[in-house]
């Protein structure tokens, strides 16, 4: 389990397995837009346990960028959508929030997941 306030996992549809090595930056919006606070990469599992420390983690609005481009590029395989950008609100960053992606090359789902 991870003490990070934000996690992600993505799953690869097409395959039916997670989606490992796949880029995701985070970015947290502010005065001048949105500034990149974090960057990962999923593990075997297709997740990401340790994006910010839950000290860093303040209510506001948040913007998880997917690479898929690379990441169905490493698979051999061409995608429609060379990115998936996920925007979303916190409203009470004491709760853990989890934003998973179910992606395959010509579509995509997310959803708030526990």
């Amino acid at each position: 389990m991870s003490d990070s306030p934000l996690t992600t996992h993505v799953l690869d549809t097409a395959l039916g397995k997670p989606a490992a090595g796949m880029r995701i930056v985070l970015e947290r919006a502010g005065d001048g837009g949105y500034e990149q606070i974090a960057v990962g990469v999923t593990n075997e599992d297709g997740r990401v346990t340790d994006f910010i420390p839950a000290d860093e983690f303040v209510a506001g609005r948040y913007l998880i960028h997917f690479d898929t481009a690379d990441y169905f590029a490493t698979t051999k395989r061409e995608t429609f959508y060379p990115e998936v950008a996920v925007l979303f609100n916190v409203k009470d960053p004491s709760q853990h929030h989890h934003v998973p992606l179910l992606v395959s090359p010509f579509g995509y789902s997310t959803y708030r997941g526990s």
